[in-house]
């Protein structure tokens, strides 16, 4: 996936309110723009650090750009804005690059499903039958560490998601976790035990219950960002 329009570069000033950061440009100029991220982004954000983002001239939006990347406390590039891993991971699917998931005669995004009413990310259909996929964008790092880890903070829907996971994999149908993993440097993902052992606990559950957990890396650059490998998954 290549970045239209090109990314432009600054240096993060501060994030705050959640959806908002206030940045200065490489030119000098002062923008608040649009933080797509609704975690703590914990780890994946400096204030002076390097940050790219997109700029919008559309009139009828508030904010002229959108936080794309970011430059880590480690020196790791991380793609902040949540909603490219759909994008990714179809993109990925289609081309093959997931192996795990390859031969699917049928592709479907949000799929309406579940006994609490949630909506899976990608329905895979196969001659043998579905496959629910749900997808989770990580980019928590760690120094000296090439592990990263989910979630960055505490995640009800992140739970929901798994329960809803689980129950279709008691019932014979095929399901899968699916992380990834938007942050460069990283060899591996875990479960962020620390920071929401409920969201673990649930996770080795939906493991043994038969929920299959995937887990890919990125190569990220200002220029583009693809899924390109499959990562270890440590439990």
């Amino acid at each position: 996936m290549q970045f239209e329009p090109t990314l432009e570069q600054g240096r993060l000033l501060k994030r705050y309110k959640r959806f908002l950061a206030d940045i200065e440009t490489a030119s000098g100029e002062l923008l608040t723009i649009h933080c797509p991220n609704t975690g703590s982004m914990f780890n994946c954000m400096q204030e002076g650090g390097a940050v790219w983002f997109s700029r919008s001239n559309d009139p009828k939006r508030k904010l002229p750009g959108t936080w794309e990347l970011s430059e880590t406390p480690q020196g790791r590039l991380a793609c902040v804005n949540t909603g490219r891993a759909n994008a990714l991971v179809e993109e990925a699917l289609r081309a093959g690059v997931i192996t795990e998931l390859a031969g699917f005669i049928g592709l479907r995004r949000e799929v309406p499903y579940g006994e609490e009413r949630s909506r899976i990310d990608f329905r895979l259909d196969y001659p043998s039958g579905p496959a629910f996929v749900e997808v989770k964008s990580v980019t928590l790092g760690f120094a000296d560490s090439n592990v990263a880890a989910f979630p960055d903070a505490r995640t009800e829907r992140g739970a929901k998601h798994l329960r809803e996971l689980t129950a279709l994999a008691r019932n014979g149908v095929r399901a899968v976790q699916l992380y990834c993993v938007n942050l460069s440097g990283i060899e591996a993902v875990r479960p962020a035990a620390e920071i929401d052992p409920r969201y673990a606990a649930t996770l080795r559950e939906a493991l043994a219950a038969g929920v299959e957990v995937l887990a890919y890396g990125v190569e990220i650059s200002p220029l583009e960002i693809r899924v390109v490998r499959k990562l270890q998954v440590q439990l």
